[in-house]
């Protein structure tokens, strides 16, 4: 089944590369994979902890998983970004998949760390380990209270219970977001959904779960791959092949390009891969004596992103503040965090801009409540800015066409992004 994993994430490498370039929309949430500068700063993100078991095989004298990493990252002065969950102990009955494959911890949900062993995982059982992530510094972001699927993701998880609604979703969500409040007064800013699964069976994506949350969403741009098992019958073998995994692509990737790294999101686990190791407490130190031998510094993500909130624009850019400050209350980046500034400003973008957010939100909310239909995410402020009179009206049915050359999702005829920003008086 690991097998099937790795052929499938290549596989969707070069479907993307054959299909059109996916579509991104102007978006409040934005997917985080990398920013831009040319700092030598980089972010590691830890899915699914804290765990509270040893590290798999243990050389660590029983120390949980987590104590390890966080042990590691203060001997190199880095700052992680950790992804928890709350917990999964209500995640029953279910029973364990086949060893080695994507199952390996449920059928029909993730437990963690283990099936069984859900009370070793997750804010709700694990205080002292939150405390210590909070108290040395490090940023806590949102994994699912129960770390359940949104939607349907049947290539790897047919068997899976999924929410299916984003009402179900926000409420997994907030609930591990009220615990870390009330616990630790400590408010979370960015999920990453579980699995990357973002489609819903209501006609909402999780870009609307985030919008709801005022979360945006982390994703990554560099997978740190102690998520995978080894082949190999020999575990020590396979271990040393994982931690292998993790470390000769980073060092590849420094050789070729010494910047490569900068303002990137590296994906790590806090947790035990499919065949039950954690070549993440091995393959972590050196990881981190790579990045250190080219000078860089591990940061959180909300650290890195003060460099710049956006994948093309930096701070040399004459337009940077003004965006940072836009950003606030307006959608400014497309949904891949991309602000794109030399391409042309369409009518819908436009809108975007004009329209107050609450109006963009809660319109576009209501027609795909109404209809259990996506649509697209100008479609609230386009009607809203049609009825102040700020944008001219359709000539048909529906109000979003023929109003203007090339319609309203067509371009401000002669009018960049960057112009259109330029001037816009805040």
């Amino acid at each position: 089944m690991s097998l099937i994993v790795k052929i499938g994430k290549k596989g969707k490498r070069l479907v993307k590369k054959l299909l059109p370039e996916e579509k991104h929309h102007l978006s409040c949430t934005r997917r985080i994979e990398r920013v831009k500068t040319a700092r030598r700063v980089c972010a590691m993100t830890f899915d699914d902890g804290p765990m509270d078991l040893p590290a798999s095989p243990d050389r660590f004298g029983g120390r949980a998983l987590t104590d390890v990493l966080l042990d590691i990252l203060a001997e190199f002065g880095a700052r992680g970004t950790f992804d928890v969950i709350g917990d999964t102990s209500e995640n029953y009955p279910d029973q364990a998949g086949k060893p080695g494959s994507a199952a390996w911890g449920g059928i029909k949900f993730d437990h963690y760390p283990d099936i069984g062993r859900d009370d070793k995982g997750g804010v709700v059982h694990n205080d002292r380990l939150v405390r210590r992530i909070l108290e040395e510094g490090h940023q806590i972001t949102n994994h699912g209270y129960r770390h359940i699927i949104f939607g349907k993701k049947p290539f790897v998880y047919g068997a899976r219970e999924y929410l299916g609604s984003v009402d179900k979703a926000v409420d997994d969500l907030n609930k591990l977001h009220q615990l870390m409040e009330e616990r630790y007064g400590y408010s979370i800013a960015m999920t990453r959904p579980p699995h990357y699964v973002d489609q819903m069976q209501d006609g909402f994506t999780s870009y609307d779960v985030c919008d709801r949350l005022g979360y945006q969403y982390m994703a990554a741009s560099f997978d740190g791959a102690g998520w995978l098992p080894s082949t190999l019958s020999d575990p020590d073998a396979a271990l040393e092949a994982e931690v292998n995994a993790m470390v000769e692509p980073m060092k590849r990737a420094l050789e070729r390009d010494p910047d490569f790294f900068c303002g990137q999101i590296i994906f790590q686990k806090d947790g035990y891969n499919m065949a039950k190791r954690t070549p993440v407490a091995f393959g972590l130190r050196r990881q981190l004596e790579l990045l250190k031998a080219y000078g860089y510094q591990v940061v959180t993500v909300a650290e890195m992103m003060e460099e710049s909130p956006f994948a093309d624009v930096g701070r040399e850019d004459p337009l940077f503040e003004k965006l940072c400050r836009l950003q606030n209350d307006r959608a400014v980046a497309y949904s891949d965090n991309h602000v794109r500034l030399d391409q042309p400003m369409t009518w819908g973008e436009l809108a975007m801009l004009l329209a107050p957010k609450k109006e963009a939100m809660g319109r576009r909310w209501a027609k795909i409540r109404r209809t259990g239909k996506h649509e697209d995410a100008c479609c609230g402020a386009l009607e809203w800015c049609v009825e102040q009179g700020l944008i001219p009206r359709g000539t048909k049915s529906g109000g979003f066409v023929n109003a203007v050359p090339g319609g309203y999702f067509g371009p401000v005829e002669g009018f960049t992004r960057r112009e259109v920003y330029g001037a816009y008086r805040e």
